[in-house]
């Protein structure tokens, strides 16, 4: 297939392996008919793999309020349920590219449904918070093999942009069905079977995905250049370090000895890893993309969108659940209303995309973004689910239509030859945007709950001990999070979940003003074609 490419003579070097959707022959209407069928196969495995991915981060959100109060756990150990998952996925993201590319795209890809799924049982088997999040991290190693061949195999299956562009707007749309059935599903597993049924879900998906991938998908790759073991191994700890530090600053303290160290690992091995990578004959990560207008405003964009989005979704259902009162199946359901916008929203995304390009869909996306989090914003404890689900479709939206541009900008402007890589690129910069999301939006949150509550209980006639004992509860500590407010009397109760909802509110503010500044970026590195390859 490589010699339909358009990109140019990297695509039929030789260094691709046949694939079941190459029409070399005449244009018969049985032979499209075949090639149809098999692209449909493919792009059907990739959808059900990404539908299990997208099902369980959501799920996975909705169980931790039930998560923190069984397994004894405050912000902190929930934000490592997702952070320790996220961690993985983006620090090895770049391998599992690395890998497809050198050992066969098909290969690495199934290994990691069989990571991703194994990941899955043991989180279902956990029993204490370190076990969970211990097996959340395998399941990340899994996304992160599965996920770059993921895109790469479109790359390969749908030569032509604007079929490729399609696929992909069906394929960020699925991630969509599973954001939007992940809540409706999710909340009555919990109220009815517990928070660890929501891991168990995945094991049938992972198996039919598994069982179907071993006899559709192609398999291709380019197994000439060395693996870059010094790249990965800085990369991994220079991301790590700085996601450490930015989950463990707002409890042991921004100038403890732990968090100060951490953050100087991270400088000095993510410096370290960006000259490694300069160097490099072959490198795991190509910083020529970089250097790319349409590309760097793309990645950023990915980037923004997870900070912003991610970071702040991971507090709703803590809000709706221990403010708010709500069942898990509740929240669940009042959610659909976003994420049934975001299944509506990414294959339109992708259509139009083929046709006009990225810039007008992921700019309109991102300015959505910034407008759902400012709306959501203007509503504290007493409000009523009526006055802010107008919200709720907007923030749908705003990501559903940057999901696929983010994409095709990246895969429309490399060769065919570093898909792999470019497919890491993307996965690796929306996976750390969620990271450092979580992370500072929780830090700023944190931070200024614990400045609120201190003086409000004081105001209360809350002495020291006590003031001490229900913030170091709520914030950090091992009763539940906000959750143990709740065999306060009236009064204190009333008043955490006050502070909470104020210091929601200085985060969701935060992350639509940079979301709003992302916007603009993109609309100026955006502009001209996203269609000249980059070379």
């Amino acid at each position: 297939m490589a010699h339909h490419d358009p990109r140019g003579p990297e695509a039929g070097s030789g260094r691709t392996a046949t694939a079941p959707v190459a029409d070399p022959g005449p244009p018969t209407a049985e032979h499209g008919a075949r090639t149809t069928r098999a692209k449909a196969l493919i792009l059907g495995t990739l959808c059900i793999t990404l539908f299990m991915a997208m099902l369980d981060n959501v799920v996975v959100n909705t169980a931790l309020p039930k998560i923190g109060s069984e397994l004894h756990a405050g912000f902190t150990g929930l934000q490592w349920v997702v952070e320790g998952y996220s961690l993985v996925y983006a620090a090895l993201l770049l391998t599992g590219g690395t890998l497809g590319d050198r050992l066969g795209r098909k290969r690495v890809f199934l290994a990691g449904i069989v990571g991703f799924t194994l990941g899955s049982m043991l989180c279902g088997l956990s029993g204490s918070i370190g076990e969970l999040v211990a097996a959340r991290m395998l399941q990340g190693v899994g996304a992160a093999l599965l996920t770059p061949g993921s895109l790469s195999i479109i790359r390969h299956t749908f030569p032509e942009p604007g079929e490729r562009a399609r696929a992909i707007g069906l394929w960020s749309g699925i991630s969509g069905l599973g954001l939007a059935l992940g809540p409706a599903v999710g909340g009555p597993l919990v109220d009815a079977f517990g928070w660890s049924s929501v891991f168990w879900i995945n094991v049938p998906i992972g198996v039919l995905a598994l069982a179907v991938g071993l006899r559709v998908l192609p398999e291709f790759h380019d197994g000439r250049e060395r693996f870059d073991v010094a790249g990965q191994v800085l990369g991994a700890i220079g991301l790590g370090a700085l996601v450490y530090a930015l989950i463990e600053g707002p409890d042991a303290g921004w100038s403890s000895a732990r968090v100060l160290s951490a953050g100087a690992a991270s400088v000095v091995a993510l410096i370290a890893f960006l000259v490694t990578e300069a160097r490099r004959r072959a490198p795991m990560l190509d910083l020529s993309f970089f250097t790319d207008r349409v590309v760097a405003g793309a990645l950023m964009s990915g980037f923004m969108v997870s900070f912003g989005m991610f970071g702040a979704l991971f507090f709703l259902p803590l809000l709706m659940q221990d403010v708010y009162g709500w069942s898990a199946a509740r929240a669940g359901v009042a959610s659909l209303p976003a994420t049934c916008a975001i299944m509506v929203a990414a294959p339109f995304a992708g259509a139009i995309t083929g046709k006009l390009g990225p810039r007008p869909a992921l700019v309109s996306g991102l300015t959505l973004c910034a407008a759902a989090l400012a709306g959501l914003s203007l509503y504290g404890p007493g409000a009523h689910y009526s006055h802010y689900v107008w919200t709720l479709p907007i923030v749908g939206l705003g990501m559903g239509l940057s999901f696929a541009p983010v994409s095709v900008a990246v895969l429309e402007r490399v060769p065919a030859a570093k898909a792999g890589m470019a497919s890491a690129v993307t996965n690796t910069m929306r996976e750390l945007g969620g990271v450092v999301g979580i992370a500072a939006l929780g830090a700023i949150l944190t931070s200024r709950m614990t400045g609120l509550l201190g003086p409000r209980l004081a105001d209360l006639g809350v002495g020291a001990g006590q003031r001490h004992e229900i913030t170091a509860a709520v914030t950090r500590g091992g009763a539940g999070g906000i959750a143990a407010s709740r065999s306060l009397p009236p009064a204190l109760r009333a008043t955490v979940d006050t502070s909470f909802t104020d210091a929601l509110h200085l985060a969701l503010r935060c992350g639509a003003g940079l979301l709003a500044v992302a916007a603009l970026a993109a609309w100026v590195l955006l502009r001209g074609g996203a269609r000249k390859r980059l070379l």
